[in-house]
């Protein structure tokens, strides 16, 4: 009897200790034959590594992470790589998969999971689109200070502020009416964070009560009110 009680505690001690993987990330990249995949995220401030796989001979990985809420993870196959170079996505409970190529690591990546990541995708479409817009009145008012045209880039310059001004908007409406999910405070953390407080505060507002209670609905509560108390 005293055996099986010592067997009992110590298999409740070990599931106690032992942390639960609710998310994977699988998934495969083609052309890869060797190397070393990382899943990364945000903690902090801090950019750092929950989990990595070395590939010898197969592009096929596997990757784990515990998680409480929604989050924003990030693939990586190099430690030094920029942002440019990461794979961005949603993440939720369950399985996460990610099928890309060696050779366009971001631009070829497909990714199937979460409703988050849906939504997120959804929003990041939109985006693309004014930020291309911008990058061209960019370029013609490059383009107009070396011919001299001061007119011309007086024009410019205002159209690319009314158009980054419809940026913030767009991600404000978007954020509202997707008030249910975790990408509204996410966008508002980390697309319009230097918007003004009024902005963020009414998303802030919107959001239902289980996202305020999400990871990001903490932290742009939290933020806002940082924002405040130093005004």
């Amino acid at each position: 009897m005293k055996h099986i009680w010592l067997i009992a505690v110590t298999a409740l001690l070990f599931s106690c200790g032992k942390t639960e993987n609710d998310l994977i990330v699988k998934g495969n990249i083609k052309g890869l034959k060797k190397g070393t995949v990382y899943l990364k995220k945000v903690q902090d401030t801090i950019l750092i590594t929950v989990d990595s796989l070395v590939l010898n001979g197969t592009s096929n990985f596997e990757l784990q992470a515990s998680l409480k809420s929604p989050e924003m993870f990030i693939l990586d196959l190099d430690k030094k790589s920029t942002e440019q170079d990461r794979i961005q996505f949603f993440a939720d409970k369950g399985v996460t998969e990610i099928n890309t190529t060696l050779k366009n690591f971001v631009f070829d990546a497909k990714i199937k999971g979460s409703k988050q990541q849906e939504i997120y995708e959804e929003y990041r479409a939109m985006l693309s689109k004014l930020k291309n817009k911008r990058l061209e009145l960019i370029k013609e008012q490059f383009e107009a200070q070396r011919r001299g045209d001061s007119i011309a880039n007086d024009s410019l310059i205002k159209l690319s502020n009314s158009l980054l001004k419809r940026q913030y908007l767009y991600t404000v409406n978007f954020a509202l009416n997707h008030k249910d999910s975790e990408v509204a405070p996410y966008l508002a953390l980390s697309e319009i964070y230097n918007a003004q407080v009024k902005y963020l505060d009414t998303i802030n507002q919107s959001l239902t009560p289980e996202i305020k209670n999400s990871l990001y609905g903490k932290e742009l509560d939290a933020f806002i009110k940082e924002i405040k108390e130093k005004e």
